[in-house]
């Protein structure tokens, strides 16, 4: 459960950068999308997630707002190695909006996930037999011995 644990983020920084990058290359028309495509977003989040993972490690935090723009600022750099750009006028512009796309997707994802994993620990708290329950069942046996 450990291991998984420690390479659930890895996985999912793997996931925004790629999404971020699939969605942004044929800016927004899913229709589009091709084996090629497929091919340069998974080099995109793989290079971009195995970064920010290494760099989310290396600064030891916890902020959705620090994670985010770490996975956004590493796949707008990566992005822009990996492919050149067919948006806008710079080669950079659709790899600053791949970032962008990237840290919006992280900073969403990751406060919905938190908020699934705290209301599934309050649900599995409160069922019957947990340690919450015992320790009120210790507590209301102590209250009958007065």
């Amino acid at each position: 459960m450990a291991v998984k644990k420690k390479l659930a983020p890895f996985f999912e920084n793997i996931a925004e950068s790629g999404a971020a990058c699939l969605v942004t290359m044929v800016q927004g028309n899913l229709l589009l999308v091709g084996v090629s495509h497929w091919i340069t977003a998974s080099q995109t989040g793989l290079v971009a997630g195995t970064v920010a993972a290494t760099a989310i490690t290396l600064a030891k935090t916890d902020n959705r707002l620090i994670l985010a723009g770490i996975l956004g600022v590493s796949t707008a750099i990566v992005d822009y190695f990996v492919h050149p750009g067919m948006i806008g006028e710079g080669a950079a512009t659709e790899a600053i909006i791949t970032g962008l796309g990237a840290a919006v997707l992280s900073y969403v994802v990751g406060t919905i996930l938190i908020k699934i994993r705290q209301t599934r620990e309050a649900i599995v708290a409160r069922r019957p037999g947990s340690g919450a329950d015992l320790d009120r069942e210790l507590v209301i046996d102590h209250k009958d011995c007065e």
